[in-house]
């Protein structure tokens, strides 16, 4: 093969994406990946960042995907401990939680049980956080207990009227490092990660495809070959089919708003809530970076992928409302200090609500025209490697003698000490960095893992790691995101590598742009020569 022929040529740098390259390089596949902006700049960068096995699911008898999810919690957990851990999830009980009304279970319940008007009852929450519990052979979480929120510390922030609960595990993830970790171990294997480069077009010549990208900076067009695309575009996936690809298909993407708030702190302690409300809808309100309270989501049908989603005023006054149907101390809009929103690319099932639609994945298989190109449609962050083993199961036939699986248990880059070894771990780096307070290595650790070192290198003052953007981000570590994890604006680093958006001022975010401009330029000025 030429240097600019691949096995797989990948469009799209988001968790599904990131995922089958990494696990295709893993078996030895020349794989390329083409990003249009940075990493994990959609969809991937806007969950609720949760491990979980949807809870919710079940009432729609979605048992198949709830079981994969549920296992996969404590494999995902065991390979990335840095950027992933287990939570405790109180689910407040009252007899006015209600189904949405086209649930299946709502259905069933309504016909049998009228009298019920649409509540969810206390003996079937307890039904479905046994199923819960058991369905994924659980090991490393703890399971259901039921609280007395009367004189407890997860009580004292909600209403009075709450007096019982039932607490659950599931586990928390960083999700857009997730990905950026994902598309590192891919590199390191070796595939080819390009980001801020679009797909102009692809179209089937001689047996392959042939794809033209666009550098976006630079402006230059390049061309690549390979033997198979995978279109795991998200919100875009349909566009990639009719408008690059162009070829006929009757599978359809529908996509779907989730927003968030972000708000001052809220409550004392780490676990997280699991609100119901009286529509029939969930939110979470978890503790999220220290001193916030995150809360979401909202699902409303987006109709435009080139459309940025916002979370619009309606969206933040309805998570205000709803949480204020439990908090016993009103928020209000003023307490929110950032807020998110992503547009999750779900499988169309032809369901009459959007809340309904399915969070499964389907893949699709188009080998007519010659070439073969696989789709990607739906999935969830928690089943994100799930889905590469299955697109690979896709992908195999095609490339016979290629090896099995292989990524389950297999750490990203940074996860490789034990489940529990965090505090461990950060005592270690203080012991061997002195400069550093408790905050600053506990961000580092939950960030870098055990590759906090290389980012400290020889490191022993403070001074030594160059400039101080603020909130103990130094030029070193940068420098470190820029050359080793893809970073190349400001707010890849603020938003995406970290969120230390939320504690960086305007003039110190302009600082940090400035810097990594200057070095880019630097860069390219060496490369020039």
């Amino acid at each position: 093969m030429s240097p600019d022929t691949f096995d797989l040529f990948v469009i799209g740098g988001g968790i599904n994406g990131c995922g089958i390259a990494r696990d295709a390089a893993g078996r030895g596949m020349r794989v390329a990946l083409a990003e249009m902006n940075d990493l994990a700049s959609a969809t991937s960068s806007a969950s609720t960042k949760l491990f979980h096995g949807g809870l919710r699911y079940l009432e729609y008898f979605e048992i198949r995907l709830v079981r994969e999810a549920l296992i996969e919690r404590e494999t995902l957990l065991r390979a990335m401990p840095h950027i992933s851990w287990p939570m405790r999830f109180v689910l407040p009980y009252h007899r006015d939680m209600r189904f949405e009304s086209d649930t299946p279970t709502s259905k069933l319940l309504n016909t049998v049980m009228p009298w019920m008007k649409g509540r969810r009852p206390a003996w079937l929450i307890r039904l479905g956080l046994f199923l819960y519990d058991t369905l994924g052979g659980r090991k490393i979480l703890p399971p259901t207990t039921t609280l007395d929120l009367r004189g407890s510390p997860e009580g004292a922030p909600l209403e009075d009227r709450f007096e019982t609960a039932y607490e659950y595990s599931d586990c928390w993830i960083e999700d857009s490092r997730l990905v950026v970790l994902n598309a590192c171990d891919a590199e390191a294997r070796g595939a080819r990660i390009m980001t801020r480069t679009k797909v102009q077009s692809a179209e089937r010549v001689d047996g392959a495809w042939q794809v033209t990208v666009k550098d976006r900076d630079s402006g230059e067009t390049r061309m690549f070959r390979a033997r198979m695309l995978v279109n795991a575009g998200g919100p875009w996936v349909g566009d990639i089919i009719q408008q690059k690809v162009r070829i006929n298909s009757r599978e359809g993407v529908r996509l779907v708003r989730g927003s968030h708030i972000v708000t001052r702190r809220l409550f004392d302690h780490d676990k997280c809530y699991f609100f119901q409300g009286t529509d029939g809808r969930i939110i979470f309100a978890i503790p999220y970076e220290t001193d916030f309270t995150l809360i979401g989501t909202t699902d409303n049908e987006h109709a435009d992928p080139d459309e940025k989603p916002v979370c619009t005023p309606a969206e933040r006054a309805y998570l205000v409302d709803f949480a204020n149907q439990y908090f016993k101390h009103d928020i209000t809009t003023d307490d929110i200090v950032w807020t998110y929103s992503g547009v999750r690319p779900l499988y169309d099932d032809g369901v009459s609500s959007a809340t309904a639609a399915t969070r499964d994945y389907t893949l699709k298989v188009d080998d007519a025209g010659g070439a073969p190109i696989l789709n990607v449609f739906g999935g969830k962050i928690t089943t994100y490697r799930r889905l590469a083993e299955s697109a690979l199961v896709k992908i195999g036939p095609y490339f016979p003698g290629t090896p099995g699986a292989w990524t389950a248990g297999v750490a990203l880059p940074g996860g490789d000490f034990p489940v529990d070894g965090v505090d461990a771990l950060i005592a270690a780096v203080r012991a061997e960095y002195a400069f550093l307070d408790a905050a600053w290595a506990r961000r580092l650790i939950r960030a870098y893992g055990t590759e906090t070192r290389q980012v400290l290198g020889d490191a022993t003052t403070r001074d030594a790691l160059g400039e101080d953007f603020g909130a103990t981000l130094t030029a070193r570590e940068v420098a470190w995101l820029m050359d080793r994890e893809y970073a190349r604006e400001a707010q890849d680093v603020i938003w995406r590598r970290s969120k230390l958006g939320l504690r960086l001022d305007d003039r110190q975010i302009a600082r940090l742009e400035a810097w990594m401009r200057d070095r880019r330029a630097g860069h390219d000025a060496d490369a020039a020569e």
